[in-house]
């Protein structure tokens, strides 16, 4: 009996040990994984607002660049006179510019003494000399491309907000410095824009230049603020330049936050956000608190709940983690399932493009094939290569990872090469009827650009027919636009490229947010709501105009409007027979190519030419033939992808060694390339052709004749 009591008072005492013990010791593990589950949902918060950040400030440059590139045309063959006699007219285009552009303050035009010619602000131009501005030094100094300036107060007598300048050199007809084309962007417009998107307490988002200066600053700040090169950010960029995230004392308001930072590409501007790291653990001390609560009360039944709770947080745990493992799958099938739709249907067309090359060369073998069947192979295979070249033009194009600028093109012509594109990406189950005129729709914008925004009308339409239906895509040209618009009008008319569907139709109290930025009416996962937002964007800076008709259940019309483009405005594509004449020049020619027979290839047919040539298969071989004795090239060709040192770095070195050698480039493609183009070098898009590489190495060589030949003597 007394052993019985003893063993009851034991079991009551370890009973109340574990009240004690266990309580403490599953208050403490909920702790921590309230913890890590805080943070890792911090970070997803902190990288959900960045991307919304840095896809912001991406569209909002380019439209600032886009903005640069019409005044830059507007101004294009003017002089400082010729300027100042059109002020006032110029005065007005620059104002219809910034008025444009929310973000934009004022655009300028200055001479090459600092002094203002025209501005979108006042006219005249007062006499000031803003030659001291970083904007306008750095631009004096060299060709740098577009440069994005620090933060600037106006200068008496303009007065408002601050500013940062984004600007581009002005050059004479003769390259010279002329002066700078600057645009005045607010920072207020990208800190407004992130009080919309920063709402949650201590939210803290920044637009920093490469060297550490901060363009714009959420909360607001009323100084100017650095981030040191030397400091911990700097630090952490050198390390990883592209994207990362860290803890950080912020100089500007010293407080500590977790924070990450992303690239713009082509730009040297990161986006960062963050949360206070107070905020974050004021959320888990809450939610501590919380348990708490509850918890005090329940002493008496510690031990019961909270085992019970452990175990039921652990059936939830697993059960969301495999929810998110299942969501994951069904996304991870659906990218699978489209790039194999789409890869499939390019295998198809590489597929047919090498059945005739093989078939063509098989022929070409045979001793006692006819001279015409052999031209006819021969041309068979030439053209079969161009439309390969062609193809994978189009795949980078719709990519987005080529260099894409504003020219005249032939509207009809893309709508027809778009096509087969198309049809590959909607499926087979969709008809597609092309409904193009014999006649030439010249437009001029940025041809890259019009394909994406077919392509996403497409997709649009694809996705409202659910992979089943018709689409009828039709251009035309048209008198004027279907409605009074704020868009200027165009005395040549307009190009209407238009694709219709047969799907569910549009609601018409949707008309009004179609076109919004991330609104989409699909499915998580189906779609990020931007297709329909860039062919608007793109419309709008094109001067044109982009509508929709729609009736419930009877499908819609996406109707994209271009300025059209008449007189004696030529296609984009180069005729071989308006190209050069070829010569030949006899000049020495350093090869650069890793490619034994690329090199080979290159080397036989300039020989054939005849000029002398030496190849070497990498940059350093190709520095040390330059070191041994430069004067006796003429010409460097050069691949870009190359094992360590690139074509791009080998042709930056020679120019510093200030060598007076022209060089060519040659890339199928390169990251470089497409993210920030070819740094002012002559490119050969590969394939090349013997014809084409002649043309581009003699253009290059009369280039350094010419600069020789006008060349002050002595």
């Amino acid at each position: 009996m007394q052993t019985a009591q003893r063993n009851s008072l034991r079991l009551l005492q370890w009973m109340m040990a574990a009240a004690l013990a266990l309580p403490l010791a599953l208050f403490v593990f909920a702790s921590a994984m309230s913890w890590i589950s805080t943070s890792e949902a911090a970070d997803q918060e902190i990288q959900r607002t960045l991307d919304v950040a840095h896809e912001h400030a991406l569209k909002v440059f380019e439209t600032i660049d886009r903005g640069l590139a019409e005044v830059t045309e507007v101004v294009r063959g003017m002089g400082d006179a010729d300027i100042g006699a059109r002020e006032k007219s110029l005065h007005e285009r620059l104002r219809q510019v910034a008025v444009a552009l929310p973000q934009v303050k004022s655009v300028w035009v200055f001479d090459a003494n600092g002094r203002a010619l025209v501005n979108s602000l006042v006219q005249p131009a007062p006499d000031v000399d803003f030659s001291d501005r970083d904007y306008f030094r750095i631009h004096a100094q060299g060709d740098i491309g577009t440069y994005i300036g620090e933060v600037l107060t106006p200068r008496p007598p303009y007065q408002g907000s601050r500013f940062f300048s984004v600007g581009r050199r002005r050059n004479g007809d003769d390259g010279s410095f002329a002066g700078v084309i600057q645009v005045s962007v607010l920072p207020e417009y990208f800190e407004n824009f992130y009080a919309r998107i920063g709402r949650e307490p201590g939210s803290f988002l920044a637009l920093i230049r490469t060297d550490g200066a901060v363009l714009a600053h959420f909360p607001a700040v009323n100084r100017d603020v650095r981030f040191e090169p030397s400091g911990p950010l700097g630090r952490q960029i050198v390390a990883n330049p592209v994207a990362g995230a860290m803890t950080i004392h912020s100089p500007a308001d010293g407080i500590e936050r977790r924070m990450r930072y992303q690239r713009l590409a082509g730009y040297p501007v990161y986006v960062s956000a963050g949360l206070e790291t107070a905020a974050i653990q004021s959320r888990w001390m809450s939610t501590m608190a919380q348990h708490l609560i509850f918890g005090i009360p329940a002493t008496a039944l510690l031990f019961g709940l909270l085992a019970l709770a452990f175990r039921r947080t652990q059936r939830l745990q697993e059960e969301a983690l495999r929810r998110i493992e299942a969501e994951e799958a069904l996304r991870h099938g659906q990218r699978l399932e489209a790039l194999g739709q789409l890869t499939g249907g390019v295998a198809h067309d590489f597929n047919n493009l090498l059945t005739v090359i093989r078939a063509s060369v098989d022929m070409l073998r045979r001793p006692d094939l006819p001279e015409p069947r052999r031209q006819r192979y021969i041309d068979a295979i030439s053209n079969t290569v161009n439309r390969a070249a062609k193809l994978t033009n189009q795949l980078l194009a719709f990519a987005r990872r080529q260099t894409l600028k504003p020219e005249v093109f032939d509207a009809c012509q893309s709508v027809r090469t778009l096509s087969e594109m198309i049809a590959t990406l909607i499926g087979a189950r969709i008809e597609i009827t092309a409904q193009v005129p014999d006649e030439t729709c010249l437009v001029n914008a940025d041809a890259g650009q019009f394909e994406t925004a077919i392509i996403n009308m497409a997709v649009n339409a694809r996705d409202a027919m659910d992979g089943v239906g018709r689409l009828t895509i039709a251009v035309r040209a048209v008198d004027r636009l279907p409605s009074a618009t704020s868009t200027p009008p165009n005395s040549p008319g307009h190009v209407a490229v238009s694709v219709t569907d047969t799907g569910v139709g549009i609601p018409q109290e949707l008309f009004g947010r179609i076109f919004e930025p991330f609104y989409t009416t699909k499915e998580v996962g189906h779609g990020t709501g931007l297709g329909l937002s860039q062919v608007f964007g793109f419309a709008k800076q094109s001067g044109g105009e982009v509508t929709v008709t729609s009736e419930v259940g009877k499908g819609a019309t996406f109707t994209l409007y271009l300025p059209r483009v008449v007189g004696g405005h030529g296609a984009r594509a180069q005729r071989t027979e308006d190209a050069p004449a070829i010569d030949r020049t006899g000049a020495s020619v350093l090869i650069v190519e890793d490619n034994a027979e690329v090199g080979k290839f290159a080397a036989d047919t300039l020989t054939q030419l005849g000029c002398t040539c030496v190849l070497v298969d990498n940059a350093t071989h190709a520095l040390e033939e330059l070191a041994v004795d430069a004067d006796r090239f003429d010409l460097v060709f050069t691949d870009v992808v190359m094992p360590g040192m690139s074509g791009i770095e080998l042709a930056e070195e020679i120019r510093r060694q200030r060598l007076d050698l022209p060089i060519v480039l040659a890339s199928g493609y390169s990251q470089v390339l497409s993210q920030q183009g070819s740094g002012g070098f002559e490119l050969l898009q590969k394939p090349y052709s013997a014809e084409q590489l002649a043309r581009v190495l003699h253009k290059a060589t009369r280039s350094r004749r010419l600069r020789r030949d006008q060349a002050p003597a002595g």
